[in-house]
């Protein structure tokens, strides 16, 4: 079964900076695209950013600028570095992965458990 491992997440002042990172496993022949997603409390779960395996990037509107998104497609592990931290960006934060499990399959999404991230005033 694949598993995502999220890692890095915490507290942290605002104004600094942070990376998380999210590692697949299991039986993956190809990933397609892996990302994040944030969930605050009594908020919607909502995009941060998203990368595909020719590193093609999606980001929200609201991180532009500040969140940095990047993969290591040998190891299936996908980074984000934050930096610009502020309050508002408070919530628990998703890594998802979009992959096929053989040459003929077709995709599928998995999705971490979540980390809780955290920022400070």
């Amino acid at each position: 079964q694949v598993q995502l491992v999220e890692s890095g997440g915490g507290l942290v002042q605002a104004g600094g900076s942070l990376r998380l990172s999210c590692a697949a496993s299991g039986t993956i022949f190809s990933i397609n695209a892996m990302g994040w997603y944030r969930q605050a409390p009594g908020k919607q779960r909502e995009l941060v950013a998203t990368i595909t395996s020719g590193g093609l990037t999606n980001y929200a509107d609201s991180v532009k600028g500040r969140f940095t998104i990047s993969r290591h497609n040998v190891k299936n592990t996908v980074y984000v570095k934050m930096n610009s931290l502020k309050p508002v960006y408070t919530a628990v934060y998703f890594c998802y992965a979009k992959y096929v499990r053989s040459l003929v399959s077709t995709y599928l999404k998995v999705w971490g458990q979540g980390t809780q991230f955290t920022v400070s005033y």
